[in-house]
């Protein structure tokens, strides 16, 4: 491994000045945990107590640094989202560890849902690398497919243990395994950021760029894998949509307070375009309106607040407002109480339709029946089936009816508007991600 080439320094912009929050995914025992470890100690963000503690044998064992839940130590797996924070001179991040089993992959979406980023791990041992044509594995199929319909921005493929691997067949491993993910990121038309050849346990390629390493690094495009993080932008926020927000809190003012007459303030996080002084909005699902008086930021300034951070409204005159309504631009959404959706299906009880659930839309919860099973996507073939039925951690297709009327966009176009969650009305699970079509 190339020990002395450096990350090269980038400019910071708006972008990059965010810290990045990404994710690492893919099939159980790919390197996750040891890749996060790694990550943690090359770039010095792991103080030498907590190096000592995850000794094993002599050795350092770089996943017990994610893997806190004393029973993933004592199975050796990922079993929940394990969040780490560090910071290079370029950057800050915010990691989140998903577990590779097929039974938490309700985990892996939690985390996945809120990511800039993701890398998908690809373990070459696993596969039968010497084949140009060879398969991949399923729950690689199924993260990268989730990261598409989660909409992460950018996907990163981490082909990873090439180290165990001899030397002379390192170069054709990586190749044949790349080409098999391009050929399936163009099948499902998932778009790869890059494809980088790693050892997570060695170092190679994680931190600093080891050039020509499995045929990698000679074009002046190649990068690490930090410092191809390093250069990403956080996900933008739908500032392009009319104004959406849907309400968290209501504050009530004292009549001494620095607000509109002692006015009540309605808190959230702004779900779509700009809020400022004198639009003309609509509250539902009460269908009155009203006039956007002034809008604070979260440090209460007075001032128009974009999508993406938290903002207070206040309004021109009281009206009924409550936690769960949303407040939309007049004349801007409309209203249906039919969608049609994909489903990631996360609890162990099969999904029948009739069954009828919690829905959850912004912060507003209306009872929700599922009218009819579409398709069930095999994994394997990558095509829609005929389903009746959905199991556990499947994906598919649905029509899904509300009791109450929504503002709802198809996920692609509003990532706020078009997702919910299902939850159990008995046992209070959560049982499934919606993403409206």
């Amino acid at each position: 491994m190339n020990q002395t080439t450096q990350p090269t320094p980038i400019t910071l912009t708006e972008d990059t000045a965010q810290a990045l929050r990404f994710i690492t995914c893919g099939s159980v025992d790919d390197g996750k945990s040891t890749l996060i470890g790694r990550l943690l100690v090359d770039s010095r963000s792991v103080l030498q107590d907590q190096l000592a503690g995850v000794q094993r044998s002599g050795a350092t064992d770089l996943a017990l640094l994610t893997d806190g839940l004393s029973a993933e130590r004592e199975q050796g797996i990922t079993i929940d989202v394990a969040y780490r924070y560090f910071a290079t001179p370029n950057r800050k991040f915010i990691i989140g560890d998903a577990p590779g089993h097929e039974q938490y992959t309700r985990n892996m979406v939690t985390a996945a849902s809120s990511a800039d980023a993701a890398v998908v791990l690809v373990d070459a041992t696993k596969l039968k690398w010497q084949d140009a044509n060879l398969t991949l594995l399923p729950q690689t199929i199924r993260h990268s497919l989730l990261l598409k319909l989660l909409r992460v921005p950018a996907i990163i493929v981490a082909v990873n243990k090439l180290d165990a691997i001899d030397a002379a067949h390192a170069q054709l491993a990586f190749t044949n395994i790349s080409n098999a993910m391009k050929k399936f990121a163009e099948q499902q038309n998932i778009s790869l950021h890059a494809i980088i050849p790693i050892s997570a346990l060695n170092g190679n390629n994680v931190v600093s760029l080891d050039a020509g390493w499995c045929g990698y690094g000679n074009n002046t495009h190649e990068k690490s894998l930090l410092e191809t993080l390093e250069a990403l932008s956080c996900t933008p926020a739908d500032v392009q949509l009319a104004p959406a927000f849907p309400v968290q809190w209501v504050e009530k003012f004292s009549s001494s307070a620095d607000t509109q007459k002692g006015r009540r303030v309605f808190w959230g996080r702004v779900a779509g375009g700009t809020f400022s002084v004198g639009q003309e909005i609509t509250i539902l699902p009460s269908g009155q309106s009203a006039v956007v008086a002034q809008v604070l930021s979260h440090v209460r300034e007075s001032k128009s607040v974009a999508a993406g951070p938290s903002a207070g409204i206040i309004l021109d005159r009281e009206v009924d407002v409550s936690r769960g309504d949303w407040l939309l631009a007049k004349g801007a959404y409309t209203t249906s109480n039919q969608v049609t959706a994909t489903v990631a299906w996360l609890d162990d009880e099969a999904l029948v339709p009739g069954r009828t659930y919690w829905a959850l839309h912004g912060n507003r919860w209306v009872k929700a029946k599922v009218q009819r099973i579409l398709d069930q996507l095999d994994i394997q073939t990558l095509q829609p089936l005929e389903a009746t039925s959905l199991p556990a951690n499947a994906i598919g297709d649905i029509e899904i009816r509300f009791l109450d009327a929504l503002p709802v966009l198809p996920f692609t176009q509003a990532r706020q508007l078009g997702a919910m969650i299902l939850v159990d009305t008995a046992s209070n699970k959560t049982s499934g991600a919606i993403l409206v079509k």
